[in-house]
Formats: C-alpha cells, sequence, structure tokens
C-alpha cells in the first residue's frame, strides 16, 4: 500500500453492530407489530448489503464492509471508487438482485408449515429491495441511473434525481411511510447542496448505458415478481397480488 494512502476502513464495531442491529430490529418489531417481518427486514438487509459487499470486491472496490444503522438500515462501504460508471451501476444494483434470496426461506417456511406469516415475510424483503431501486438519493436506483441519465445530457442526473427525490418524499408522506420520507428529505436537501456523489473512473459507453436501463428493469421486474409471488396465495389470485401490491405503495386506493 503507498505511504500516502488513507488507513483501511476496519468497518464497525462488533459491539455496536449488534446493538444497532437489535435497535433496528425491535423498531420494525414495534411499527409492524410482527417478530416475523422483523426478522424478514433484518435478513433481507444483511443479504442486500452482502450484494454490494461482493460486487466492490469484485471490481477493485474492497475489501468492503457492511455498516447497520440503528432505526434506518444499512449501508456498505468500499476502500476506494469503481475504476468506471458501469462497475458502479453493477455494485448498486448486485444489492436488490441479491437481495432477493433472503426471501428463500421464508418461502420455505411457509410451505413447510402454513402460516401466511411468513409469507408476509418474504413479501417484506421484496419491499426492501423494490424501495432501493427508486432513483432517489441516496438509494440505489440513483446511483444506477445517475450516470445513464449524465450520459444524455451533463448535469440532467442532478436535476432529474432531486425531482425524482422530492417526488418520493412526497409519496412517502402522503402514504404513511413517515421515517422512509424524513431520510429521503435529508438526502434531498445534500444533493441540493454538494451535488451527487462522483464515482470518479471511465464514464458510461452507449452499450453500457442500454445495460444499465435494461438491468435496472430486470431489478424491478424480478423484486415485483417475488412481491406477487409471496401475495398471490393470500390474494387468491394474481390479479388480486398486484392490486394488494399497489394498494400498499399508495398507487391505487
Amino acid at each position: 500500500m503507498p505511504a500516502d494512502a488513507p488507513p483501511l476502513d476496519k468497518g464497525q464495531h462488533p459491539v455496536w453492530a449488534i446493538v444497532s442491529t437489535a435497535l433496528l430490529a425491535g423498531f420494525i418489531w414495534f411499527v409492524s407489530g410482527s417478530w416475523i417481518v422483523a426478522l424478514a427486514v433484518i435478513v433481507g438487509l444483511f443479504v442486500h448489503e452482502y450484494g454490494h459487499v461482493l460486487a466492490m470486491n469484485r471490481y477493485g472496490m474492497g475489501p468492503a464492509r457492511i455498516y447497520v444503522v440503528p432505526f434506518f438500515g444499512g449501508y456498505a462501504r468500499g476502500q476506494r471508487p469503481p475504476q468506471s460508471q458501469w462497475d458502479g451501476v453493477k455494485m448498486s444494483l448486485a444489492g436488490p438482485l441479491f437481495g432477493l434470496l433472503a426471501a428463500v426461506p421464508f418461502f420455505g417456511v411457509w410451505s413447510l408449515t402454513g402460516q401466511t406469516e411468513w409469507l408476509v415475510g418474504a413479501f417484506a424483503i421484496a419491499m426492501v429491495n423494490l424501495i432501493n431501486l427508486a432513483p432517489a438519493p441516496p438509494l440505489d436506483g440513483s446511483r444506477a441511473l445517475g450516470p445513464v441519465m449524465a450520459k444524455v445530457h451533463p448535469g440532467l442526473d442532478k436535476i432529474a434525481l432531486v425531482i425524482v427525490g422530492l417526488v418520493v418524499v412526497a409519496w412517502g408522506l402522503l402514504n404513511g411511510f413517515y421515517f422512509l420520507a424524513i431520510i429521503l428529505g435529508i438526502a434531498v436537501v445534500g444533493t441540493l447542496k454538494r451535488g451527487l456523489p462522483q464515482e470518479g473512473g471511465r464514464v458510461l459507453t452507449v452499450r453500457e448505458a442500454w445495460f444499465s436501463v435494461g438491468l435496472f428493469l430486470a431489478s424491478l421486474a424480478a423484486c415485483a415478481a417475488v412481491a406477487v409471488a409471496a401475495l398471490t396465495p393470500l390474494a387468491g389470485s394474481i390479479e388480486g397480488s398486484v392490486a394488494f401490491g399497489l394498494n400498499y405503495l399508495g398507487f391505487t386506493r
């Protein structure tokens, strides 16, 4: 390591990581009234962030670490920025895609016990990953689509993502996702002050920009498919599960 290189991030202290996880789990249990949903969100969070870690380590950004933030969630931190925006896009979307694997054991326990609350847990995992794909800072969707919009026109990424961020904040307030709205509101204000984080490295090629959009849409479809699969046994039909999911997200009443 060069003498002037910054020290490696040693990660979150294990004691604080345990305390933070317990506080987050307790908060989710209190809000949802279900220990299974709390377990699902915690498991989904760690699997989601580990997807980022795997991608960071694969593309030269590691060794990456996972941090848990009490009452909020978590994030993965690498040691260095990606070498290209394309690597950054893949790293951003690795979390939601890999995170869906956390739903597998919840489907498994439901199939063995018939207890539908495990399906609610699988749905919660799908929602954790789906909401992360919203193109609003600091969520994964903004980091995945930001370089694409900057490719279309310099500065478009900042304008579009701030507008989308404000829309998502309004959506959160109108639909009862107050905590999410507050966090995103803080992030939008920070984006207005500092601008979007610059990943550096080689910019997207036209081909990579198209692949980025395709990978983003595929991630959306995968999250939606898991959510529908979890809700269908509860709603009795695919149409009913779609309607329930849209209503949960506040798009229908």
